[in-house]
């Protein structure tokens, strides 16, 4: 029942990522901080989820999930450091991104689809941090970003 219901809000947080973009609406720092929020929520659930079976696992995604929760956090109140750490947030999301890759390949070394998204989680950060260096296009980005939660949200619904 935990997978189901984390492949559901992996995949429903990617979809509303997805969609804010294509609204036009969110500026470039909400954009960034909704979707390092998002992620970092999906984490935390992971994170506890997995805790009674895979604890070392349980702790990166907890660590990991925190330290993107202060991030986001901070730049949602903080708009206008953005403007300072635009380049450094464009590359840490990217990194964050190529990070959660590699702890989704350490935590589902088991599962049967857990490779794959892992491996979508890095080609997806070293992608995101490519196209950020040459087109930095906040709906571009994002969307990058919510295709990884739905990718992995799919996959875990699959693997059952």
């Amino acid at each position: 029942m935990k997978s189901k219901f984390i492949s559901l809000l992996a995949i429903i947080l990617g979809l509303i990522i997805i969609i804010f973009p294509i609204m036009g609406i969110v500026g470039v720092s909400a954009l960034i901080s909704l979707s390092v929020l998002l992620i970092s929520i999906y984490l935390l659930v992971v994170g506890v989820a997995i805790i009674d079976y895979n604890k070392t696992g349980a702790l990166l995604d907890i660590l990991l999930g925190i330290v993107l929760l202060f991030l986001s956090i901070f730049l949602i109140f903080n708009p206008a450091s953005l403007g300072f750490l635009a380049e450094i947030t464009l590359y840490l999301a990217g990194i964050m991104l190529i990070v959660v890759g590699v702890v989704s390949l350490i935590n589902n070394r088991n599962s049967r689809y857990g490779f794959y998204i892992g491996i979508a989680g890095v080609v997806l950060g070293l992608l995101y941090i490519i196209i950020g260096t040459y087109i930095s296009d906040p709906i571009v980005l994002g969307t990058i970003i919510g295709i990884w939660l739905v990718i992995s949200g799919a996959l875990k619904l699959l693997d059952g």
